[in-house]
């Protein structure tokens, strides 16, 4: 990064609608990133950074492109959580968080509890011979998984999705959309409530879930932090597995005769798991602050910008991965952007891995025999910050 006066100011894209980026947004990301290193698209507001190499180098340098940022609707919806804070106050709080997702916990402790629910899913629908795998997996799995981590005691999957909709939703609505706002008010105080009811539970009993890990470290959460970090994960750490689920589902009923070797082969599901992400990420993109005016490869910002990092596009840039709108388990294998990089590396990245690469995808080809796209034209795929599959119908010999 290199201060010139001839640096150039942001190009901006702005011939592609709102609607047009929810339905497809490559096309466009791949326009920006041949652009330059930092484009604003119009129809989202937005400063973005869609180059691999460029976005590494931000994510290296936390002073520059801070986390912090006192305007953000994430710091409005959900309080002061430890994705919008960095050096010391990050780390101790994602310290106290780490204990419950590592994978030792992962081993031990949830992934029997992710067995069980998975068959219990599985079982209510197995004999059927069709069905949308989003409302009758992804989402139930997801859900159920997230509140068992979490350490909630009594909250089923359809709350824990409207809670996550709604934060997520709440965290964007810059237009300040009064039905959106008020959805997320009330999915945040139906956050609180159910912290309040289960942390008596917690508090007598120490364990591996994440409200245990946080009252039980070294330096305990405060309420303020508990109730901000819960949120936080609830909007995010519920749609990335339901949603990776999917479109590992998807890449793989998509091109059969991947399927087939990786099937032959069962330490392959893994990497089909971190194809599947790179193909499609879940969360596509998280924002930061640029702290005082430098040129990125040549592009001028300001002190104050807000640049979204764009990793769904990195994922897909043809200078790092050969034909990259392509989904392919068995391309050369290289690191992507999909649980982001540095300091704020999504802590869930060891419970997705499991559940989704190595319990649910596996498991359910396993179960369902002949399982195959109900019509190829049946999958519906939505979304540009966070992105998956929103339908998927499937059949299988019952």
């Amino acid at each position: 990064m290199l201060t010139e006066e001839t640096a150039a100011t942001p190009p901006v894209i702005s011939d592609v609608t709102f609607a047009e980026l929810l339905a497809d947004p490559y096309p466009t990301f791949k326009r920006a990133r041949d652009m330059a290193a930092v484009v604003r698209i119009e129809a989202a507001n937005m400063l973005v950074a869609t180059r691999y190499e460029d976005i590494m180098a931000m994510e290296r340098d936390p002073e520059l492109f801070s986390s912090e940022n006192p305007q953000s609707l994430v710091n409005k919806v959900m309080g002061h959580t430890m994705m919008r804070k960095d050096g010391e106050a990050h780390a101790r709080e994602r310290k106290a968080v780490e204990p419950a997702l590592r994978p030792g916990a992962m081993k031990s402790c949830w992934g029997p509890r992710f067995e069980t629910i998975f068959d219990e899913i599985v079982s209510s629908f197995e004999k059927h011979g069709e069905a949308d795998l989003f409302d009758a997996l992804a989402a139930p799995m997801a859900g159920r998984a997230l509140a068992e981590v979490l350490g909630f005691l009594d909250v089923d999957w359809q709350t824990m999705a409207f809670w996550s909709q709604s934060l997520i939703d709440g965290a964007g609505n810059y237009s300040g959309d009064p039905e959106i706002s008020h959805k997320a008010v009330e999915a945040a105080k139906g956050v609180e409530e159910a912290i309040n009811r289960a942390l008596p539970y917690h508090r007598q009993n120490p364990n591996t879930s994440v409200l245990s890990s946080m009252i039980h470290a070294e330096d305990p959460h405060t309420i303020e932090q508990i109730y901000a970090n819960i949120k936080v994960a609830v909007g995010g750490g519920l749609n990335e597995p339901r949603d990776s689920i999917l479109t590992m589902v998807l890449g793989l009923l998509e091109n059969p005769e991947q399927l087939a070797r990786v099937k032959a082969d069962p330490n392959l599901w893994p990497t089909a798991f971190e194809e599947s992400v790179r193909w499609i990420s879940p969360i596509g993109m998280y924002p930061r602050r640029v702290t005082r005016d430098v040129v990125v490869s040549g592009v001028r910002l300001r002190e104050g910008d807000q640049v979204g990092l764009c990793v769904s596009a990195a994922n897909r840039d043809d200078s790092r991965f050969v034909d990259p709108d392509r989904f392919d388990v068995f391309r050369e294998k290289k690191s992507h952007l999909a649980f982001g990089a540095g300091a704020h590396f999504c802590a869930g990245t060891w419970v997705a891995r499991h559940m989704v690469g190595r319990l649910v995808v596996p498991g359910l080809f396993e179960r369902l025999q002949n399982l195959h796209l109900k019509n190829t034209a049946a999958a519906r795929i939505h979304g540009w910050v966070f992105r998956g599959p929103v339908s998927l119908p499937v059949v299988w010999d019952a």
